[in-house]
């Protein structure tokens, strides 16, 4: 599958990236994921970049710059040098001012240890102390004096992207990207006008979430028993619960018949289904706690579905889904 272009930026990247949430250690990651050791990360950071994974998606909130120092540790370590990789950070809004969107860069780029910030998102579209146009004008001084490369943003309605790319458009910028929740049990972008949008406004659409929190991977429908190990934020992220796997066997079924099939697993069919079914508009950040599936997800883009295949999915998508 070919690279895709961010935006209308200069980077090429692949369909696949990493999202390094899990990289948070201690704190609000550990709502999500168990802390990571080290040797874990460094392990799960080869793997994407075995499997042909250029970019990596962090943010201040994880673990308050600890998942973007663990990030390029491991970059560093595994010689993947500054430039040779797209990092997307992004700044925390709550309870703030959009001052600090530049009093706290440079915190961001001691994070990063050396490492540029390709793409710098506004974390979320609330909570700040200040106006999001505010935000906007701070993160478009930061790219006007070299700081950052781009400016995206995360969690935004249509609306709220439009009026972002307007802004940034006046400031002689464009937006590169807006990251919301899409795969293929959380289609709200279809419908809500943000798919359209980016497409008109030539955005990126930075899918976090691909695999639903793990219930598109079919090991909960295997072992239902599994969903009491789930972290309680993931778990009320994607409602595990009975009667979401029992409206969702249909599909899952069907992810396993074609992945059987092509012999792959579950997750890949799935994965490859979100790349591939909105075009070059959308691309996916699954995260990942083990190194195989980290080698898996990038091993989604070598993957071909039919037409067939894919209008079947959509169909068994729209079921499946909550409402």
């Amino acid at each position: 599958m070919g690279m895709r272009r961010l935006g209308a930026t200069e980077f090429e990247i692949t369909p696949i990236g990493l999202g390094c949430m899990q990289f948070a250690g201690r704190g609000i990651g550990e709502r999500y994921y168990p802390a990571l050791e080290k040797d874990t990360v460094t392990s799960i950071v080869r793997s994407a970049l075995d499997g042909g994974v250029n970019w990596f998606d962090t943010a201040e909130m994880y673990g308050r710059g600890n998942s973007e120092r663990s990030l390029t540790t491991a970059l560093r370590d595994l010689g993947a040098a500054p430039g040779k990789v797209v990092i997307a950070t992004k700044w925390t809004p709550w309870l703030r001012k959009a001052s600090s969107i530049g009093a706290t860069i440079g915190d961001r780029l001691a994070s990063l240890q050396g490492y540029p910030v390709d793409l710098h998102q506004i974390h979320m579209p609330y909570g700040s102390l200040s106006s999001v146009p505010s935000q906007l004008r701070a993160m478009a001084d930061l790219v006007d004096a070299g700081t950052v490369t781009s400016v995206g943003v995360s969690n935004f309605s249509a609306r709220q992207m439009e009026l972002a790319s307007h802004l940034l458009r006046s400031r002689g910028l464009s937006l590169a990207s807006n990251q919301v929740q899409i795969s293929l049990l959380h289609r709200k972008a279809e419908r809500d006008g943000t798919l359209d949008a980016a497409r008109r406004l030539g955005v990126t659409l930075i899918a976090f979430g691909p695999l639903r929190s793990g219930l598109l991977t079919g090991k909960f429908h295997e072992d239902p028993e599994r969903i009491r190990s789930i972290r309680g934020a993931r778990r009320a992220l994607a409602g595990f619960n009975a009667k979401t796997l029992a409206r969702t066997a249909p599909l899952i079924d069907e992810l396993r018949a074609i992945g059987r099939a092509y012999g792959v697993t579950i997750s890949q069919v799935g994965l490859t289904w979100l790349i591939t079914f909105y075009g070059d508009t959308v691309v996916a950040i699954p995260g990942a706690s083990k190194p195989r599936q980290a080698t898996e997800s990038a091993a989604a883009m070598d993957l071909r579905l039919t037409r067939k295949e894919l209008d079947r999915l959509d169909e068994l998508s729209r079921t499946g889904e909550k409402s």
